[in-house]
C-alpha cells in the first residue's frame, strides 16, 4: 500500500485517498506516514466500486479528476503516474490509460464528466464499466512501465516482487 501511495504522490496527486475495512489500524498508520488521508468503507461488498463512491463526495470541488490505482499494482512508477496526469490535464478527454505492449494497466484517470456514473448505483462492473462505456473517447499512453500491468494479489507474490533474495 506504501508504495501505491507513493507512486501516486511522486506523481503529482494531490489529495491521496486510501480507502480501508473497518479494524485496519496498521494500514490506516502505513497510509498517513506515506501521505494519504484515509476512509473506512464500513461495507466494502460490492467490491472496489464502494470505495471509490465513499471518497469521490469527499473531494473539493476544483478537484478536476481522479487516478485510480488498485492496491494490488504497487509497481506502478512514479513517473508513469506524472506523464498521465500531465496527459490528462492537458485536456480534451474524460479519461487517460497507460498501456504497455498494446495492453492497458492501470491507473486510469477518470475526468470529474465521469464521477455520476462511478457513483451510480446502478452502475454493473464498477470502474471497469465505465471505462468500457468510454474507451472510444479515451487517451491512451503508452508508457515504458510493466508496474501498470502487475497485478500482484498475494504476500507471497509482494514479496517475489520486491525482495531480490525471494527471487531465487
Amino acid at each position: 500500500m506504501s508504495a501505491v501511495v507513493g507512486a501516486l504522490v511522486g506523481g503529482g496527486c494531490d489529495p491521496v485517498i486510501v480507502i480501508v475495512r473497518s479494524g485496519q489500524d496498521d494500514v490506516v498508520r502505513r497510509a498517513r506516514a506515506a501521505g494519504a488521508l484515509t476512509l473506512v468503507n464500513p461495507d466494502p461488498g460490492e467490491g472496489p466500486i464502494t470505495s471509490l463512491r465513499l471518497a469521490l463526495p469527499t473531494l473539493d470541488a476544483s478537484v478536476e479528476g481522479i487516478a485510480l490505482l488498485p492496491v494490488d499494482h504497487p509497481r506502478v512508477m512514479p513517473e508513469t503516474v506524472a506523464r498521465l496526469v500531465e496527459a490528462f490535464l492537458q485536456g480534451g478527454t474524460p479519461l487517460v490509460l497507460p498501456t504497455s505492449g498494446g495492453r492497458r494497466g492501470h491507473p486510469a484517470i477518470f475526468s470529474r464528466s465521469l464521477f455520476p456514473s462511478l457513483l451510480d448505483p446502478r452502475l454493473e462492473g464498477g470502474a471497469r464499466t465505465v471505462v468500457h462505456r468510454h474507451l472510444s473517447d479515451a487517451r491512451t499512453i503508452e508508457v515504458d512501465d510493466p508496474g501498470i500491468l502487475a497485478d500482484i494479489d498475494t504476500p507471497e507474490a509482494y514479496r517475489s516482487a520486491f525482495d531480490p533474495e525471494s527471487r531465487s
